[in-house]
């Protein structure tokens, strides 16, 4: 199976230097439809949809290999070296964050910046680190989602989005929560919560940008203060937004930010 089918990867734009767009957890390349024009004119710009998601192909989808997020970083990797991509920036948007840093521990010689949109390496507090929920609390989570799909999808997507006063943008996200795979978004709602990538970030060589919404619950604050004291050569931008969605609800600041770091 061709990776440029099975992942629905789509390039455009008119420069050289490439930008791959990551999208989140139930998500698609739809999601950066507001951000990517902004940069067609000096970047090749290209997105993908993981398996499971948007117009991938469903059949590529098997639990074993998905069972982590080296699954989806080494679908990533595929994309790049099926289009023979070098000197990357990398934007990922929050789970896709770490994705992109597995990616990058694994080639980093493919990487030029890793741009990271609402990141989290553990979702779930630790002694002395506020990931934002409780282990109860996750669990209770990912419950929800596998026995109410659409329930959770409702229920979730007003507080993930945030900008209550524009229930346009959580009608969203919660139609694209809707339309992925019920089966699968459990699964990678599993693997995403529960995963732990903190001791990932120190081994991380190439330079980062954090950009981080005001008020965020799934990834606060103090979690982008972890990415960047963690992350050897990071930059910490905090963003005049909110939710953990801010290249939808935000995206002129938040292309803002990644235009000033790209000219830095």
């Amino acid at each position: 199976m061709s990776t440029l089918k099975r992942n629905n990867v789509n390039v455009s734009g008119n420069g050289t230097q490439p930008m791959v767009f990551a999208h989140g957890f139930g998500c698609d390349q739809n999601m950066w439809r507001l951000i990517t024009p902004a940069f067609s004119e000096d970047y090749k710009t290209v997105l993908f949809d993981y398996v499971g998601a948007g117009r991938s192909d469903l059949s590529a989808y098997t639990p074993a290999k998905y069972a982590s997020l080296d699954g989806y970083a080494a679908d990533v990797l595929d994309i790049m070296q099926e289009l023979d991509l070098n000197d990357v920036i990398f934007v990922g948007h929050s789970v896709s964050a770490m994705i992109g840093v597995l990616a990058s521990l694994k080639q980093p010689q493919r990487f030029a910046k890793l741009i990271m949109i609402g990141p989290s390496p553990r979702y779930i507090n630790d002694t002395d680190y506020v990931g934002g929920f409780t282990r109860e609390g996750v669990d209770e989570l990912l419950d929800f989602l596998a026995n109410n799909h659409l329930g959770w999808s409702a229920a979730m997507a007003p507080l993930i989005m945030g900008n209550t006063d524009r229930p346009e943008l959580s009608q969203e996200l919660e139609n694209s929560f809707c339309a992925t795979d019920p089966d699968i978004a459990s699964q990678f709602a599993r693997v995403t919560f529960l995963s732990d990538n903190r001791e990932d970030l120190p081994k991380v060589t190439t330079p980062s940008l954090i950009l981080q919404s005001t008020e965020d619950v799934i990834a606060p604050l103090d979690v982008g203060n972890y990415c960047h004291q963690h992350l050897p050569d990071s930059k910490l931008v905090v963003l005049n937004a909110t939710g953990h969605c801010a290249h939808i609800s935000a995206p002129n600041a938040t292309i803002a930010a990644i235009k000033e770091y790209l000219t830095e």
